[in-house]
């Protein structure tokens, strides 16, 4: 893991990584010493590790419960090169959804390829920032919605560190999600927007009610894939406060 600069800004520290091939981003407490508790947050489909609603939600994670903070970037978004094969496959499934057809299998399938090979990568990730002197071997969430949910769901069934995961925006499109829902035993905070023209309604449901978690919350809101209500954030700062401190 080398760490290629550092910065710091109201109480938070920002510091941008490369582990490998992959990049990624590190927030802490300014200043701060020691074990601490840390989110893992998945971007959206689209979307990068310093995603502005990534690093705001990032930062009121730090300066709010005074945790640690790791997003990378997943393959073909961000600092990543173009992956050719999931580049082929995405313009194909977009080719399929113009002609009619429904596009939560098609995603739910084209997440379930990415998994593979971002899993191991999260997994290694996790290995490395941990060993950060300012984070350490402290309880693990994970945060990811939309792709960050696709990619999440089986990232939080492999691995045992992750005690608590806000998922969500995701459905049961693919036999593999259903799969891996099922493995998961976590708290789960689920939210699910009730008129998404992305992920069907049911296929959300499916997912939740596949989690095969003792202690999980639905939270459905209206309104389309893109409008995931602000206030939710607010749930999500208080469910990880409530299972990582």
């Amino acid at each position: 893991m080398r760490f290629t600069s550092a910065t710091s800004s109201d109480g938070v520290t920002e510091r941008l990584f490369h582990l490998g091939e992959i990049p990624g981003v590190l927030w802490t407490p300014a200043g701060a010493t020691g074990t601490r508790p840390l989110v893992l947050i998945g971007h959206g489909g689209g979307r990068h590790k310093k995603d502005p609603d990534v690093v705001a939600l990032a930062r009121r994670f730090v300066t709010g419960l005074g945790f640690a903070v790791a997003a990378v970037d997943v393959p073909g978004h961000g600092d990543r090169p173009l992956h050719e094969e999931y580049g082929r496959l995405a313009a194909e499934n977009q080719a399929l959804v113009e002609a009619g057809a429904e596009p939560g299998p098609l995603i739910a399938e084209f997440q379930a390829l990415v998994a593979r090979r971002t899993v191991p990568e999260w997994r290694a990730v996790l290995d490395a920032v941990r060993a950060v002197e300012d984070v350490g071997a402290g309880p693990v969430g994970y945060w990811g919605v939309s792709l960050g949910c696709g990619l999440g769901v089986p990232f939080v069934a492999a691995e045992p560190r992750v005690r608590a995961a806000v998922l969500g925006l995701g459905g049961a499109g693919a036999p593999s999600s259903v799969e891996a829902a099922s493995r998961i035993t976590v708290p789960v905070e689920f939210p699910l927007q009730w008129d998404d023209e992305r992920v069907p309604r049911a296929a959300g449901l499916a997912l939740f009610d596949a989690l095969a978690s003792a202690e999980k919350t639905l939270h459905a809101n209206p309104g389309g894939h893109g409008g995931l209500p602000a206030f939710e954030l607010d749930g999500a700062v208080r469910f990880f406060a409530r299972h990582l401190n």
